[in-house]
């Protein structure tokens, strides 16, 4: 069984997440993991996809006059930080608030890779001027948080935002 990502790109109506995840479940096809937003009156998908068919066969099998569909053969991989597949760092939430302007993600998204930072899930959104950010951060295990966040701090005030930068409370089932 083959390991593919799917990108679906399409103009938001009620029923295209319906009819996609019926075109993938039709052909034999399990979705592993998926991530769906509506990204300016489009929804966006990605998913990792399972099954016997190539990408190619699966874009055929997407496609739609509304729709966007590109699928690419991927390796099977559980978790990017050490190759250890259980994440093993420290989990942060990070908010930015402030005036759109380009370079904000590039800004923030450096000083985080500069210490090993990994930016695990993202939203963004733009309401009349304000912008706000949200993204999931694992950190290594040794980083100085503190000095992480004076960072963090500086750029925002260089960005005239405020980012704040606080654990992730544990989920409890």
């Amino acid at each position: 069984m083959g390991l593919s990502a799917v990108t679906v790109l399409g103009v938001d109506r009620p029923g295209v997440i319906a009819a996609v995840t019926g075109s993938l479940a039709d052909c034999g096809a399990n979705i592993q993991d998926s991530t769906m937003t509506l990204l300016g009156g489009y929804v966006a998908m990605m998913l990792l996809v399972s099954g016997d068919l190539e990408p190619d066969e699966l874009t055929k099998r997407l496609c739609a006059p509304e729709l966007v569909v590109s699928a690419s053969a991927i390796e099977a991989r559980r978790h990017f930080c050490d190759g250890g597949g259980d994440g093993g760092g420290l989990g942060y939430v990070l908010t930015v608030h402030g005036p759109d302007r380009p370079g904000i993600i590039s800004a923030v998204s450096a000083v985080l890779a500069a210490d090993g930072g990994n930016i695990t899930g993202m939203s963004t959104r733009l309401t009349g001027r304000l912008y706000v950010l949200i993204a999931d951060v694992e950190l290594p295990e040794d980083v100085d948080v503190a000095a992480l966040m004076r960072r963090l701090a500086a750029v925002g005030a260089g960005l005239d935002s405020e980012i704040t930068f606080r654990p992730v409370e544990p989920d409890l089932l």
